[in-house]
């Protein structure tokens, strides 16, 4: 476990973080109308920020190496 954590801490970081960036998103900003396909359910916006969130903060981590090339 420890193990996986270590190999992913900028995803799993990337994921909180963009969650809690998505409900804010709709909570302060939101959509009005109920129209928009993110922004009108604090469920779709969370899971968005959580994607785009990965995205982001996985480009930070370090290529990995084959262990059998090294």
């Amino acid at each position: 476990m420890k193990d996986f954590i270590n190999k992913y801490r900028f995803g799993i970081v990337g994921v909180m973080v963009g969650g809690i960036l998505g409900y804010a998103y709709y909570h302060f900003i939101g959509c009005n109308t109920g129209s928009c396909a993110i922004t009108s359910k604090p469920v779709n916006s969370s899971l968005y920020g959580m994607f785009m969130g990965y995205l982001l903060f996985s480009m930070f981590e370090s290529p990995k190496k084959n262990k059998e090339n090294a």
